[in-house]
């Protein structure tokens, strides 16, 4: 089966720095796929390079089989590589749904006076309020998304993200700064996104990242250390001396098999 995201021998070097140093790994369609490290592995730069908003010094990136290293961050995101930012990159002044519209008119190149006949108006409309209910906003949809919660403004975030209809959703540190209420809504709301959507995410709190992903993969110094299932990476002595510099495994994965 092809993976829904690939990536083969992704490099991007800052002159000698090898922020990422020829990674390869696959993201299986409909995954719930991690990338963690320590600080400074390269895991926002690798992002980066996905999503397009740099342009990769070497390697491949691949969607669905197809190449799509040479194509621009707004082309990848029509084609479905759509990512939600670590700092909030909402509409702050408009409302919890016309962020959402927005989203959906610029995904399919709209703007609010060609939306006729109204039943197209209304479609959108429609979708956008399904989204918010999704996400579990809806009852906020006419609130200033500066109103909102951080946790909100998160979901809110995730609801434009689906507004773009994505193939692969790349999620960047989702729950930095949440409560744990904040934390435990959002990360159900990633567990009850829709099959089709695969989702990509590098997150701090292996808590989050064990309770949502089926698959994760470390970096370590802008290098792949290891792709297994959460038990297979919690297991890992690799992973562990990464993190803690000694094979340890009961100070960072008080879970963790022995």
């Amino acid at each position: 089966m092809t993976a829904a995201l690939e990536l083969r021998d992704v490099a991007q070097h800052f002159g000698q720095l090898k922020a990422v140093d020829g990674v390869s790994f696959s993201v299986a369609a409909g995954a719930r796929h991690a990338v963690i490290g320590p600080n400074g592995a390269g895991k926002s730069t690798l992002f980066a390079l996905i999503a397009g908003t740099r342009a990769a010094t070497a390697g491949a990136v691949m969607l669905d089989g197809e190449d799509v290293s040479g194509v621009p961050e707004h082309r990848r995101a029509t084609l479905g590589i759509v990512r939600t930012f670590q700092h909030s990159s909402l509409f702050l002044a408009s409302t919890v749904l016309e962020n959402v519209l927005l989203a959906a008119q610029r995904h399919a190149g709209l703007s609010w006076s060609m939306l006729r006949p109204l039943s197209r108006r209304a479609a959108l409309l429609d979708g956008a309020h399904d989204l918010l209910q999704r996400v579990g906003l809806d009852e906020r949809h006419g609130a200033r998304a500066g109103a909102l919660s951080h946790g909100e403004r998160r979901q809110l975030e995730v609801a434009v993200a689906l507004a773009c209809r994505p193939r692969v959703l790349l999620l960047d540190e989702p729950a930095a700064g949440m409560s744990p209420a904040e934390t435990a809504r959002f990360s159900r709301l990633v567990t009850e996104l829709p099959a089709e959507v695969t989702v990509l995410l590098v997150e701090h709190d292996l808590d989050v990242v064990f309770g949502l992903a089926d698959t994760v993969t470390v970096l370590h110094l802008g290098r792949h250390l290891l792709t297994g299932s959460p038990t297979e990476v919690q297991a890992s002595s690799e992973v562990q001396t990464a993190y803690l510099g000694a094979v340890d495994s009961s100070e960072l994965f008080p879970e963790a098999p022995t």
